[in-house]
C-alpha cells in the first residue's frame, strides 16, 4: 500500500489538508465506540489502488471493492468503502477515504479487498481477496505506503494494495470590510492544483478597490481547498490591513497565522492551520485620465469621411450623403455626436478633416487622404461647425469613386502622433474618427497600420454608416481577440473601437458618443503609463500661466 501524506509541520503543507465531512457510517460508529478522545485538528484523504488481484475463479476477473476499517478498543469497524470496479485486476479507485488525524494517537487501519460480483447480495456473500494493516501515522509520515495483500495470514499471490494521500488545491480570497458591515470580494487567486506548497502568482489591485483608499480598513483573507463541485473546503482565515501589508516592501516579508475558528474553540493547544506569507508588496502610482487632461494634455481630433461611390449620388435622396434641408444625414449625425465631446478637450478647436475614396479636382485622380477644405497645407477646420460646412461644400466638387481604403488616413494621423513621441511629454493624444459605409478593401494594410499606431499616442474610432454587412470590420476591434498584422505582430494596445450607426439610429446622439468614446480614457492612460510618462503637474501649469500673465 502506498500513501502520499501531507506534513503537519508547516503552513504550506497544512494548507493542503482537506476538511471534508465524514460519511454517516463513520460518524455513527465513531460516536458509538468513543474513538475520539480529543477534537480533531486535521482530516486527511486517502486514495487506493490495487495491483495483480487474483480470484478463486481463474477463468474470470474479479469485481473488487476496498473496505476501510479502523480499530478501537480491540474492535474493527467499517469507515467507508470504494466503488466496485468490474472485471479488473489492477483497479484504481476514484473514491476518497476521509479520516480524522490525531498525532497523539496510534490509529490502526485495515484495508480489505472483496470480490463483490453482481450476483452477490452483500458483503457476506462476497469473496475475501486479501487485506493489509497499517497505522495512519505510517501513511502520513511515508507519503506513500505499499504492502502485499494477506489472506488468512499468507501472501495472496502477487497482489498488492496502494494508497495515495490526496494533496490539496488551495486558493486565497481577499475581502474588503465595508462600513455597513458587508464585505466585498477584492481578489481571488488562481487555484494551485495538487500542491502542498502553494505559491500564488503576483497580482495587481487598485488601492481604491482594496481598501477604498483607507490603509487602516480591515481586510478579511480566506484560504480554501478547491473542489470541482463548487463546495470548496474551508482551511482558515485571517484579517489584515493595507497598512500592515505595506510592511512587505523593500524585500521584507509579512506573515499571518491562518486560523480555523472551529478548531480553535475545540482544542486548547491549537495554534493555527498554517502560515500565509506575503513575499512582496509594491505600490505603483497609476495616473488617471483626468490627471493627464488637467496636466495639459490636448485631444487632437481628426475626422475622415468615406466618399466612395457605394454611398450613392449625393443629389439623390437615397444617398447616404444626401443633404436634406431639415434633417442631417448619418454622416453628419455621427460627426457631430462624437466631435462635440472631443472639442472640449482641444484648446484651439481646430480640427483636421479628410476624405477618402473620391476623385478630387482639379485632375480628378483618386485620393484616400485629401483635405475636404482642399487646402493640403492646412486641412484644419474651425470647430465642428467648420468641419460640417467643409463637408457640405466639398460634396458637389467630388466624384464619388473607390475603393474603400483607410490605411492611408491612419498612416497620415500616425505620422503626426509619431512626431509627438519625440517630446517625451503628455502633450497631445490623437483621436481619428473614420466614417465609412462599407467593409474596407485594404484590410491587410489597415491591420498593419493599426499595429504600428498602437505604439503611438493615438486611438481610432470607426463608425459604420448605412445598412452594409459590417461583420468583417469587427476583427479590427480587439475586444474579441488580439488583432495582428499580416506578419503576425500583435497590437501593443487595443486602440480601435468599431460600432454600426444603425445600432443608434433611434437613440440620442449622446448614446452613440458614449459608446464610441467609452474606451478612450483607458487607452490614453494605458499609453502614457506604459511609456512611463507622467502628467504635467497642474500646479506647475498654473505657475507658468501666472508668470506669463501681463
Amino acid at each position: 500500500m502506498a500513501v502520499e501524506p501531507s506534513s503537519s509541520e508547516s503552513m504550506k503543507r497544512r494548507v493542503g489538508r482537506r476538511m471534508k465531512k465524514m460519511s454517516n457510517i463513520y460518524e455513527s460508529a465513531a460516536n458509538t465506540l468513543g474513538i475520539f478522545n480529543s477534537p480533531c485538528l486535521t482530516k486527511v484523504e486517502l486514495r487506493v489502488a490495487c495491483k495483480g488481484i487474483s480470484d478463486r475463479d481463474a477463468l474470470s476477473k474479479p469485481d473488487p471493492c476496498v473496505i476501510l476499517k479502523m480499530q478501537s478498543h480491540g474492535q474493527w469497524f467499517e469507515v467507508d468503502r470504494t466503488e466496485v470496479i468490474r472485471t479488473c485486476i489492477n483497479p484504481v479507485y476514484s473514491k476518497l477515504f476521509t479520516v480524522d488525524f490525531y498525532f497523539e494517537e496510534v490509529q490502526r487501519l485495515r484495508f480489505e479487498v472483496h470480490d463483490i460480483s453482481s450476483n452477490h447480495n452483500g458483503l457476506k456473500e462476497a469473496d475475501f481477496l486479501g487485506g493489509m494493516e497499517c497505522t495512519l501515522g505510517q501513511i502520513v509520515s511515508q507519503r506513500k505506503l505499499s504492502k502485499s495483500l494477506l489472506k488468512h495470514g499468507n501472501t495472496a499471490g502477487k497482489s498488492s494494495i496502494t494508497d495515495f494521500f490526496s494533496k490539496s488545491d488551495p486558493f486565497l480570497e481577499i475581502f474588503r470590510m465595508n462600513d455597513d458591515a458587508t464585505q466585498q470580494l477584492v481578489h481571488r487567486t488562481e487555484v494551485v492544483m495538487n500542491n502542498l506548497s502553494p505559491a500564488w502568482k503576483s497580482f495587481k489591485v487598485s488601492v481604491n478597490s482594496l481598501c477604498s483608499g483607507d490603509p487602516d480598513r480591515r481586510l478579511k483573507c480566506i484560504v480554501w481547498d478547491w473542489d470541482s463541485n463548487g463546495k470548496h473546503d474551508f482551511i482558515g482565515e485571517f484579517t489584515s490591513t493595507f497598512k500592515e501589508m505595506r510592511g512587505a516592501m523593500e524585500g521584507k516579508q509579512v506573515q499571518w497565522e491562518c486560523i480555523n475558528p472551529k478548531y480553535k474553540a475545540k482544542k486548547k493547544n491549537y495554534k493555527n492551520s498554517g502560515i500565509v506569507i506575503l513575499n512582496q508588496c509594491k505600490i505603483h502610482k497609476m495616473h488617471s485620465f483626468l490627471d493627464y487632461i488637467m496636466g495639459g494634455c490636448q485631444i487632437q481630433f481628426t475626422v475622415a469621411i468615406d466618399f466612395t461611390a457605394s454611398n450613392g449620388d449625393p443629389r439623390n435622396s437615397c444617398s447616404l450623403h444626401y443633404i436634406h434641408p431639415y434633417q442631417p444625414n448619418e454622416y453628419l449625425k455621427a460627426l457631430v455626436a462624437v466631435g462635440e465631446i472631443c472639442q472640449d478637450y482641444d484648446s484651439d478647436k481646430m480640427f483636421p478633416a479628410f476624405g477618402f475614396g473620391a476623385r478630387i479636382p482639379p485632375e480628378y485622380t483618386v485620393s484616400h487622404d485629401f483635405a475636404i477644405n482642399f487646402n493640403e497645407d492646412n486641412p484644419e477646420c474651425a470647430g465642428i461647425q467648420g468641419v460640417v460646412e467643409a463637408y457640405q461644400s466639398c460634396l458637389p466638387k467630388l466624384q464619388l469613386y473607390g475603393p474603400t481604403n483607410i490605411a492611408p488616413i491612419i498612416q497620415k494621423v500616425a505620422k503626426s502622433a509619431s512626431e509627438e513621441t519625440n517630446t517625451k511629454e503628455a502633450s497631445q493624444y490623437f483621436i481619428l474618427l473614420i466614417l465609412t459605409d462599407g467593409v474596407i478593401t485594404d484590410m491587410a494594410d489597415t491591420r498593419e497600420a493599426i499595429v504600428h499606431a498602437s505604439h503611438l499616442p493615438m486611438s481610432v474610432i470607426i463608425v459604420g454608416v448605412g445598412n452594409a454587412d459590417f461583420s468583417d470590420m469587427q476583427m479590427l476591434d480587439g475586444d474579441d481577440g488580439i488583432l495582428r498584422s499580416p506578419k503576425g505582430e500583435p497590437v501593443l494596445r487595443d486602440i480601435v473601437q468599431f460600432v454600426p450607426f444603425r445600432n443608434f439610429k433611434h437613440a440620442s446622439p449622446a448614446a452613440l458618443a458614449k459608446s464610441v468614446l467609452a474606451e478612450v480614457p483607458n487607452q490614453v492612460v494605458d499609453y502614457y503609463n506604459g511609456k512611463g510618462i507622467k502628467p504635467k503637474c497642474s500646479s506647475e501649469m498654473y505657475e507658468s500661466s501666472r508668470t506669463l500673465a501681463p
